[in-house]
């Protein structure tokens, strides 16, 4: 039987604490007791751990051996924010496909009142990436940053491979635009999704600027949470 996974809120070499919500489900819900045994990641490494002390406020573990885990994928969304139950949505699902990483963008076509509300919105994703990581069985919770301007995102990004979904691109494919990268195992990605309603012309200025390539997946017109995953999905079989 599988072990149930948790992720450590507080760790040393040698113990892993959970707080919160977690150690009150363990607490009173699953009703733990010391020596029972759990898998926990703490600082990204899953080790077969032994409760020594359970309350409502914290579940202390001993940490034992290290144990075999996967890792996330060298990648980098980029997404702008539109729906808010719709992207809860995508950020669910890009967790459990493994993304390393994910920025909201708040783009020109971006709805008013959700770039004004994003902000308040960015604690709450990460509380759903943090599930997600944990169902999916993931070493690893994405970082989630604040809601940031296209322009400031493209100027801070490193990521040496950069994919844009886009709209105007008929021709060249997620496959395709791998195929002329660079082959390494060092390599970072990132991906681009654009709100409803697509990048403006001088957002898609700024990309060229920034050196990304646009690429397509088909003919169909897709919704942004479907065209992230699809994409993610793309990238994740050819990065495995």
């Amino acid at each position: 039987m599988t072990r149930r996974r948790w992720i450590a809120d507080r760790w040393t070499t040698t113990t892993a604490t959970l707080a919160g919500e977690q150690a009150e489900h363990l607490a009173r819900v699953l009703r733990a007791a010391p020596g029972q045994i759990y898998d926990v990641v703490a600082g990204g490494f899953l080790h077969r751990a032994e409760i020594t002390s359970v309350s409502p406020a914290e579940v202390i573990f001993t940490l034992h051996e290290e144990l075999e885990s996967d890792t996330a994928l060298p990648l980098h969304l980029l997404l702008a924010v539109f729906k808010f139950d719709h992207m809860e949505w995508a950020i669910e699902k890009a967790t459990e496909l493994g993304v390393s990483r994910i920025t909201p963008i708040l783009a020109r076509r971006t709805e008013k009142h959700l770039a004004q509300a994003a902000a308040k919105r960015a604690e709450r994703w990460r509380r759903i990436a943090l599930e997600a990581s944990k169902q999916s069985r993931r070493t690893t919770i994405p970082e989630i940053s604040g809601p940031s301007p296209l322009k400031s995102a493209l100027e801070q990004l490193s990521d040496p491979v950069r994919i844009l979904l886009s709209e105007t691109e008929q021709n060249t494919t997620i496959a395709a635009a791998l195929a002329d990268s660079p082959s390494t195992d060092s390599l970072t990605y990132a991906l681009a999704i654009g709100p409803e309603g697509g990048w403006t012309p001088e957002e898609m200025k700024l990309f060229t600027e920034h050196q990304w390539r646009s690429v397509t997946l088909g003919p169909r017109i897709l919704r942004a949470e479907t065209a992230a995953i699809a994409a993610i999905a793309i990238l994740s079989s050819h990065l495995s």
